[in-house]
């Protein structure tokens, strides 16, 4: 091994100059980085380059992979899971020698790995770059990749996967009871109605209770893990670990440049970002503008293999198979999250308990002013992630975690099987996945600035997929309900029904609900009195009027912390508001019978407005 140092060898060679060698040292000294990763992150010298200079300082042969140079059957009896931790790849076994691929030098530990994996055989060690070695490993495990990023939650729990969407004993509870609903409909009609529109109307007035009483209570608390300031400035740079950032993008090329200027105004380290875009493969034009935005070296292309079903949470699981973080979040492509997030996060954590597996930002809208949708849109977040989520947090109940902005210990993520490919909301699945399995999810006060839909069209398949998911999120956690009750405990439980199930329940019996009381009330038809005695009356008269006017009233006073009081009044809309979520919910409802697994991507890059604007 030479005695020279990199920085030196680099401006003998003209890679560098001096002027830069300076300026990567103080960088150095200031978060304790390795100076070739922070020259690549400078863009002060290309990768090939770097392992080049690397391989001759440490005495070793550089190599570049292609599929002439590895042979797959030697590669592939190295485990994928020694492979990707320590980013090595055998490429060659001739019996004597086996060839190994690495991007950096090798510890005792690959040697052991290796000597324990192929037996007798002398190592060979080769130097190439980083990408090769992810590139390798993803051609070389293919199948492997897909079938872990695919079906690992469910091999390893198949009880809370999504991939069954109906057990037999639900099918038999469902066929039993449209039967009996039938058989008891025709020898009975006005008195099964009755019957009927008595839990309903229950129902109804339990989650308006719900709502009430968990928007109240975050009302009354702050965020559960309030970070200041001064507490942000006060972490050195030097202690603060690798952060992995996922950004699945599919069909996003109109955005994913303004995501990457965001990702680089993020206020952490360059070069203790590990930044993963994961474009699918047959969308070449997001991978194309990716490149196009000449993203820093801490940002790596990922391709996710082709394979059913093809979703966000399979993309992500591909990510966390190469995630080096020891922290990791997600970012949609249209998010513009603010610049301390990351630090705010790994404080919670810090200050946090053991159990405290991911931590969620708030999601509001850079362009809530567009149009009618995007008021609404902003009302109903706002009401969410400013008032409900931290009520949730203070009462310890199950938190349904956003689609974007969740940050998680990547150890914890793993444990859990990450996300769940089948369950087209896998956010909020794993949020109450987590909680059933001890774990908190906290809330932090920092946000994350997305694009609201302002196509109703679109807003319809975006909200369809979101209900669609929990419906699936609830018929996997409703298999063995004792078994939910003994793992999570009644309130637990209870949470998790009435804000999982209870939510599109609401949604598809709130038309006819509605149309029914209506029509009493203005025809006062003798047909519907049997639905409708006194007692139940005062119910659904107190549910559409009272209910209707709690809902209104928390979203009138949701904007205030946003300091979007022009928004009050479109609180009034509300139930206007709402019947788009019972068509969107009733188009849920059929695709969970026909499509459970289909994704019905939300077109983004449609807005004219900016955050900065």
């Amino acid at each position: 091994m030479s005695s020279i140092r990199l920085g030196e060898a680099l401006v003998q060679r003209g890679l560098i100059s001096e002027h830069q060698l300076d300026t990567a040292l103080q960088q150095q000294q200031r978060t304790g980085e390795r100076l070739g990763r922070l020259l690549l992150i400078l863009g002060y010298i290309r990768r090939l380059d770097l392992a080049r200079v690397l391989a001759e300082l440490w005495g070793l042969p550089f190599i570049t992979i292609d599929e002439h140079s590895v042979d797959p059957a030697v590669s592939q009896r190295f485990p994928l899971d020694a492979t990707l931790r320590f980013r090595a790849v055998p490429l060659s076994d001739d019996g004597v020698t086996v060839i190994v691929a690495v991007a950096d030098l090798s510890d005792d530990e690959l040697r052991r790995t290796l000597e324990v994996v192929y037996p007798g055989r002398q190592l060979d060690f080769r130097v190439t770059t980083e990408w090769d070695i992810d590139r390798a490993i993803a051609l070389l495990h293919r199948r492997k990749v897909v079938d872990t990023s695919i079906y690992g939650l469910y091999f390893r729990e198949q009880s809370e996967s999504a991939f069954t969407v109906f057990t037999l004993p639900q099918y038999l509870v469902f066929a039993v009871g449209l039967v009996g609903l039938l058989a008891a409909l025709w020898a009975a009609p006005l008195v099964t109605l009755f019957l009927i529109n008595i839990p309903v109307t229950l129902l109804f007035l339990t989650v308006i209770i719900f709502r009430t009483w968990v928007g109240m209570a975050g009302a009354a608390a702050e965020s559960a893990i309030a970070i200041t300031d001064e507490e942000v400035r006060s972490l050195d740079d030097r202690s603060l670990p690798v952060y992995t950032i996922l950004v699945p993008a599919y069909r996003e090329e109109r955005v994913i440049g303004k995501l990457l200027t965001s990702l680089k105004a993020l206020d952490y380290p360059a070069n203790k970002l590990d930044i993963i875009l994961l474009f699918e493969e047959e969308d070449t034009a997001t991978l194309a503008a990716a490149k196009l935005a000449a993203p820093t070296a801490n940002v790596r292309f990922m391709i996710v293999p082709a394979g059913e079903p093809q979703t966000k949470p399979k993309a992500c699981n591909v990510g966390l198979l190469f995630a080096q973080g020891e922290f990791l979040v997600i970012y949609d492509a249209e998010d513009q999250p603010e610049r301390d997030q990351l630090k705010k996060a790994l404080l919670a954590f810090r200050h946090g308990p053991k159990e405290l597996a991911c931590v969620q930002a708030a999601l509001n809208y850079y362009n809530w002013n567009e149009n009618f949708l995007t008021r609404m849109f902003t009302l109903e977040y706002s009401f969410w992630f400013d008032y409900l989520l931290p009520g949730l947090d203070k009462l310890r109940l199950p938190i349904p975690l956003g689609g974007t902005s969740n940050h998680f210990r990547s150890d914890v993520l793993r444990s859990l099987g990450g996300w769940d490919p089948f369950n087209v909301t896998e956010d909020a699945d794993l949020g109450i996945r987590a909680a059933m399995h001890g774990y908190r999810v906290g809330i932090i006060n920092s946000t994350t600035y997305e694009e609201a839909n302002k196509q109703v069209g679109n807003w319809i398949r975006q909200r369809s997929r979101w209900i669609k998911g929990y419906m699936q999120t609830a018929l996997v956690f409703s298999r063995d309900p004792l078994s939910l009750i003994r793992r999570a405990g009644w309130r637990q439980s209870v949470g998790f029904g009435l804000l999982i199930g209870g939510t599109p329940l609401i949604f598809l019996l709130q038309p006819i609900s509605i149309a029914l009381t209506i029509i009493w009330l203005f025809t006062r038809t003798t047909m519907l009195d049997t639905l409708f005695p006194p007692v139940v009356l005062y119910l659904s008269l107190f549910n559409l009027l009272i209910g209707n006017a709690l809902a209104i009233y928390v979203n009138m006073f949701a904007v205030f912390k946003r300091r979007l009081h022009w928004l009050v009044l479109f609180a009034l809309f509300n139930p206007a508001y709402w019947l788009l979520h019972s068509i969107a919910s009733f188009k849920a409802l059929g695709q969970l019978f026909t499509e459970p697994y289909y994704w019905e991507k939300t077109t983004h890059g449609l807005t004219r407005h900016d955050l900065t604007a």
